[in-house]
């Protein structure tokens, strides 16, 4: 996938706290800025992508909520693109695509997961190295 991101017409921004119930904030949130946005629950990519924002979200809860007390997610979209992302200021970046086919949960299952249905994923460190985002793309 090639889209810039810059040219999807439709954002959003949610930021909640680095606890447990932002899982559910941020699923709940995601499939109310998709029906906004005319994308149906039942559309093939909106539960693999609510699995791939839960995964990414629960990792910054457990991993990042020491150095990170919130958590951002930003979501994007265009007439054939959905792209969100999951923010935190721990300055730990891993290595997507080393994840990918060793099974093990996990980053490893967005990446594959990702992959699986066309899109791409990518670490975005902050300017300051001190956070990052990893962002998810997918095909509509």
């Amino acid at each position: 996938m090639s889209t810039r991101l810059e040219a999807l017409p439709y954002r959003h921004v949610l930021t909640v706290p680095a606890m447990g119930s932002a899982v559910r904030i941020a699923r709940e949130t995601t499939e109310q800025v998709l029906v906004e946005w005319g994308i149906g629950r039942r559309h093939p990519t909106v539960d693999p992508a609510l699995l791939i924002l839960s995964e990414l979200v629960t990792n910054s809860v457990r991993h990042a909520a020491v150095c990170s007390p919130t958590l951002t997610v930003i979501y994007a979209a265009g007439p054939d693109t959905f792209a969100f992302a999951v923010h935190d200021r721990h300055p730990y970046q891993p290595a997507l695509y080393a994840t990918a086919g060793t099974g093990s949960g996990g980053l490893a299952a967005v990446v594959e997961l990702t992959l699986g249905l066309g899109g791409t994923a990518v670490v975005r460190a902050d300017a300051d190295r001190q956070g990052k985002s990893i962002w998810i793309t997918l095909p509509l």
